[in-house]
């Protein structure tokens, strides 16, 4: 069995395909059911952020499986199959388990280093391991990419750019709002903020440390809000919450908002905007949105409104500060590629033990045959003689097998190594079972680590042959 990754991420695709893409908390567990009906897949994890979707699945067959999770993702978007492909990225294998070490160190982030990806990794594995979906493979691979994350970001400086893609915004936002006379264009000023999940807790915790003046707390349950205003209470800073049908009314009062509810369909529409706009004069009192949500939670037009300047996810893909100090990443892929080659090693031997207990199972078995076959051969053996008998000749068996099985062991450990075990299942005849095939010889051949699609074939070809086949 091995690893597949189908992705698609704001380094691969707009934000227009991205919020057809987007995966809510709850349709994920739907989706997971849905990838575990193909015979080809036997675990899965769906990982669902604010700017990628990416699908893992412990697979049998490499083909087989992609086809399988492209229709997923096909009928989930209602994106056309060609459409789709164009957007995808495809990894199999070790470059599977290279492409989330790197996702949870922060290096594939909108904003290099970002720490909330953890917490999303964390919450993705959570949720297979709730409907079973995960299995030894995803909890080995899951675990291990959360400890790299942690690693990088205690022995780096990989996150001194930003926590996440909320520092980004609200950093443009206090540059729009700051005056000749304060640099800190927050300070003192009215905050609205939309969504009360983890987005707008981070949300909160930026603007106290900002100096905000006042935060008005929006959110579909108001017993949330009240929670998230308690916080900014806790601060020392003023709060209130409403309902979001009083959205344009707390615009009104704002000079910037957060909005990050990961809700389907917009929540600040343009008739809010509107009616915001008519309650300030927009020339004195510009308002900053930002748009963190994903699908979109403000209607596009809006950005078009007199004194208004909308922040959104594809403004921040230009941002300077969304990137790391060139050292610090660098240090941090040293850390990634040490971490994956320390886990390759450990699943190699994973995948090889089995072969080796089978082989000795084999030589024992043979050993106890042969004793009884003395038995009836000699039956005036006495015990001592019988025991030293078999003792010689278990003696003889170990110190054959000893070279061959220390030997595979560390061969494993090797690229290919895992045709050395085949090698002994084949020429001891063992049990098929005792390890598990990743794919068939073809497909083996087929999926090359070359940026994790079939060596030359674009993403598009892998995805038809996939669905060919």
């Amino acid at each position: 069995m091995s690893v597949l990754l189908v992705g698609i991420s704001h380094r691969s695709a707009p934000v227009s395909v991205l919020e057809r893409v987007a995966v809510a908390d709850t349709d994920r567990p739907k989706l997971i059911d849905t990838l575990l009906e193909s015979p080809h897949i036997s675990e899965s994890m769906i990982v669902s952020t604010c700017n990628r979707v990416e699908v893992y699945a412990v697979v049998d067959a490499f083909h087989g499986a992609l086809a399988a999770v492209g229709e997923m993702l096909s009928n989930h978007s209602g994106l056309d199959f060609s459409d789709l492909t164009k957007h995808t990225y495809v990894r199999y294998s070790e470059a599977a388990a290279e492409h989330l070490f790197a996702v949870a160190s922060g290096l594939d982030s909108m904003v290099v280093g970002e720490q909330q990806i953890l917490g999303q990794i964390r919450t993705a594995y959570a949720v297979s391991d709730t409907q079973r979906a995960a299995g030894r493979a995803l909890h080995e691979l899951a675990q291990q990419a959360l400890r790299v994350g942690k690693r990088v970001h205690t022995e780096t400086g990989i996150d001194r750019a930003g926590s996440s893609v909320v520092s980004v915004a609200l950093d443009r936002a206090s540059a729009v709002l700051a005056s000749p006379d304060a640099e800190n264009g927050l300070a003192g000023r009215t905050a609205v903020v939309v969504g009360a999940g983890s987005m707008g807790g981070l949300s909160v915790a930026y603007l106290t440390r900002a100096g905000i003046g006042r935060v008005i707390v929006a959110n579909r349950t108001r017993e949330r809000a009240e929670r998230l205003a308690d916080t900014v209470r806790a601060a020392g800073v003023d709060a209130a919450t409403v309902d979001l049908s009083d959205l344009a009314s707390a615009l009104s009062e704002a000079d910037v908002m957060v909005a990050c509810t990961g809700a389907v369909g917009a929540v600040v529409t343009l008739a809010d905007a509107h009616l915001a706009l008519a309650a300030r004069n927009a020339a004195q009192r510009p308002l900053v949105i930002c748009d963190l949500g994903l699908p979109r939670d403000v209607e596009p037009a809006v950005a078009g409104l007199p004194g208004v300047t909308l922040l959104d996810i594809e403004t921040m893909k230009s941002d300077p500060a969304a990137g790391a100090a060139a050292a610090d990443a660098d240090a941090a892929r040293e850390i990634v590629a040490a971490e994956l080659a320390t886990y390759l090693t450990g699943q190699r031997l994973a995948e090889v033990t089995p072969t080796v207990t089978a082989l000795r199972q084999r030589a024992a078995e043979v050993v106890e045959s042969e004793l009884l076959r003395l038995d009836s051969r000699l039956p005036g053996l006495d015990d001592p003689q019988r025991d030293e008998v078999a003792r010689t000749v278990r003696r003889v068996v170990d110190k054959l097998l000893h070279a061959p099985t220390v030997r595979v062991k560390q061969l494993a450990t090797t690229p290919g190594g895992d045709t050395y075990a085949a090698a002994l299942r084949e020429l001891f005849e063992l049990a098929p079972g005792s390890a598990e095939a990743v794919a068939t010889p073809m497909e083996m051949r087929a999926v090359e680590k070359t940026d994790g699609f079939t060596a030359g074939m674009s993403a598009e070809d892998v995805w038809t042959k996939g669905m060919q086949e």
